[in-house]
C-alpha cells in the first residue's frame, strides 16, 4: 500500500513539473473553460427591442389612444357611432347627462324623459334655458325653454330662464306640461299629482296630520274628531267632501291649508321648500328620440357639446 502512495505522488509531481514548464498559470488555456462573454452594452444593435404599445400606462389606469384624435397629438372624444363629437364646450366638465332616455320612442312623449344634473363642485349657478337637445341621428332638436320657481294653482305662470344651483339637477321630458309651463319641485309639488299624469311621479307633501297640528290653532289637541279625520288623509290629497259636523276652525283649517296654494302658504319660508329639481318640458307632439340607434347631444348657448351618449 505505501508503495502504491508513492507511486500516484511521483506521477502528479511529474505532472506538475510539466505544467511549470510549458507556461503554468500564464498560459491562455488557463483563461479559458465555460464562461460567458460580457454582454453587449445597451444601443450596440445586439438586444431585442419590443415595439412600444399604443397606449400610456400610468398608475392603475390605461389609457387607449383616441381614434378619432387624429394621431398621438392630441384631440377631441372619440365619435359616437360614427357622430363627431364636435367642439367641447367649456361647461362639459361640470354638466352631465344621465345617458339613458326612459321611455325613448314613446307613442306619448309624455313618457318620454332624460335628465341632467349640475356638478355640486360647480363654481357658480348655470344658466340653460336657450341650450338645444339634439338627435344626430334623425337631426331632431328642441330648445330647452324658460320655467317657473313657484308655479302656483289658476294662474298664468311667470317665466323666467331656468337655473341651476350647483348640485341640482333637470328632468326634460319630450311633451307638454300638465301645468302648461316647466317648473321647479317644491315642498307642496306632489298636489298636481292627484289630478294629473307625471313621469317620473311627482315627490310627496307634508303630513296632513303635522301641517294640522302648526297651523289650526290654540285649541287644536281638544277638536278630536278633526284630529281623526286628517288622520285619514293622504299626502296631498285636497279635502273635497270633509264629513259633517266638524268644527269651523278644522273647515278653515282644511280650505286653507289642504290644498296645493295652501300649502305654498304655509310653507314657502320653510328652509327645504324649493327642491332641487327642475321639470322641463320640450313641448313636442311626437317622440323626440328613437328606441335604438341614437345618439343624443346636449349643446350650450354657443353651439358647443357639453355631452352627449349613443344607444
Amino acid at each position: 500500500m505505501q508503495h502504491d502512495a508513492w507511486f500516484f505522488i511521483g506521477v502528479f509531481a511529474f505532472i506538475f513539473l510539466v505544467w511549470v514548464a510549458t507556461g503554468g498559470p500564464t498560459h491562455p488555456l488557463s483563461f479559458s473553460g465555460p464562461f460567458l462573454s460580457e454582454p453587449s452594452p445597451l444601443g450596440s444593435g445586439t438586444y431585442i427591442g419590443l415595439p412600444r404599445a399604443p397606449f400610456g400606462i400610468g398608475g392603475s389606469d390605461i389609457e387607449l389612444a383616441n381614434p378619432g384624435s387624429g394621431g398621438s397629438s392630441g384631440g377631441g372624444p372619440r365619435p359616437l357611432k360614427g357622430v363627431p363629437f364636435g367642439t367641447r364646450s367649456p361647461y362639459a366638465s361640470e354638466i352631465t347627462l344621465s345617458h339613458y332616455v326612459s321611455g325613448a320612442g314613446s307613442s306619448d312623449p309624455e313618457h318620454e324623459y332624460l335628465q341632467l344634473s349640475l356638478s355640486r363642485s360647480a363654481k357658480a349657478p348655470l344658466t340653460i334655458s336657450g341650450w338645444e337637445l339634439e338627435s344626430a341621428a334623425t337631426g331632431k332638436a328642441a330648445v330647452i325653454p324658460q320655467g317657473t320657481e313657484v308655479p302656483l294653482s289658476g294662474t298664468i305662470q311667470a317665466i323666467q330662464p331656468i337655473v341651476l344651483q350647483p348640485g341640482d339637477s333637470a328632468i326634460i321630458g319630450s311633451g307638454e306640461s300638465p301645468i302648461g309651463a316647466s317648473f321647479r319641485e317644491n315642498e307642496c309639488i306632489g298636489y298636481f299629482g292627484e289630478f294629473q299624469q307625471f313621469y317620473p311621479s311627482l315627490p310627496s307633501c307634508p303630513d296632513p296630520s303635522d301641517d294640522l297640528e302648526r297651523f289650526y290653532g290654540p285649541d287644536y289637541i281638544r277638536d278630536s274628531a278633526c284630529i281623526t279625520y286628517v288622520a285619514s288623509l293622504n299626502s296631498c290629497t285636497l279635502s273635497i267632501s270633509p264629513p259633517p259636523g266638524l268644527t269651523s276652525a278644522c273647515d278653515s283649517f282644511l280650505e286653507n291649508y289642504l290644498s296645493y296654494n295652501g300649502c305654498v302658504s304655509g310653507h314657502q319660508s320653510d328652509s327645504g321648500f324649493k327642491r332641487p329639481t327642475w321639470r322641463v318640458y320640450l313641448g313636442r307632439s311626437d317622440s323626440m328620440w328613437r328606441t335604438r340607434n341614437e345618439v343624443v347631444k346636449l349643446l350650450d348657448q354657443n353651439g358647443d357639446t357639453v355631452d352627449a351618449f349613443a344607444y
